[in-house]
């Protein structure tokens, strides 16, 4: 069964969109403005987090075995069956990305902030990545 990739390509979009409008205006941010722009980038990619990691987990239920389906118990473990079957590159990278997320739901630390958002700009072609690879695979 083919997945409804809609969701998870607006999500990416979003956080393309919010990447490139801040390095196009990095000069003219200053203070407030400049942490508002971060922090519309790293809402961004909460979004496009949470959407990845869901989408992967459907479509190992979609396209494996019933066993294979219910083995990954937590997300590192889905990462590492992603990875297995070539949805991902390397599960390593979605591991910081994962505990990234979860910091940024927790805390409003400035410096803890200003790293969320360094990942979320490496997190972008990851996703990209696992778009693509989502999309040739999906029958």
């Amino acid at each position: 069964m083919a997945l409804e990739l809609n969701s998870l390509i607006k999500a990416i979009d979003s956080l393309k969109r919010a990447i490139n409008t801040v390095d196009e205006h990095q000069d003219q941010f200053s203070g407030d403005l400049r942490d508002v722009a971060h922090a519309g980038v790293i809402q961004n990619f909460e979004v496009a987090y949470e959407q990845c990691w869901k989408f992967t987990q459907r479509w190992i239920r979609e396209n494996r075995t019933t066993e294979e389906a219910d083995y990954p118990r937590s997300r590192k473990e889905l990462f590492r069956v992603a990875a297995r079957y070539g949805l991902i590159s390397d599960p390593l990278p979605w591991f910081e990305f994962g505990g990234a997320r979860n910091l940024t739901s927790h805390t409003y630390d400035a410096a803890q902030a200003g790293a969320a958002y360094e990942i979320a700009r490496r997190f972008l072609s990851h996703a990209e990545e696992l778009l693509k690879r989502l999309e040739e695979r999906n029958d």
